[in-house]
């Protein structure tokens, strides 16, 4: 019946049974307990601040130094300017085409 309703974006069977077993058992809900993980460490605040500053600093800076600098991981480092920063690498090019000229 839902896929009649809703087509491809239907919920599958296996979720819909999931769903109403948990609403049996007393949840409110459909979200998902809490788990119990590993925190995020590397991307704090005060992480993210301090490489929006050495940014500031010198834009030279490679994802390495900063993360040798922090002390954090080179996939948190670029996480942190890609996603909490929103930098993106810009191309440039250290030397222009040069043309032939035709009397050569």
């Amino acid at each position: 019946m839902l896929v009649k309703v809703y087509g491809v974006d239907a919920v599958s069977k296996k979720y819909v049974f999931e769903w109403s077993k948990r609403f049996r058992d007393g949840k409110e809900d459909a979200k998902d307990e809490l788990r119990s993980g590993r925190p995020p460490t590397s991307t704090t605040p005060d992480n993210i601040e301090r490489v929006r500053r050495m940014l500031a600093d010198d834009r030279r800076l490679s994802l390495r130094m900063i993360a040798e600098e922090l002390k954090i991981s080179l996939d948190s480092v670029s996480n942190i300017i890609h996603e909490y920063l929103q930098k993106r690498k810009k191309k440039v090019y250290a030397f222009p085409t040069l043309r032939r000229s035709s009397n050569v």
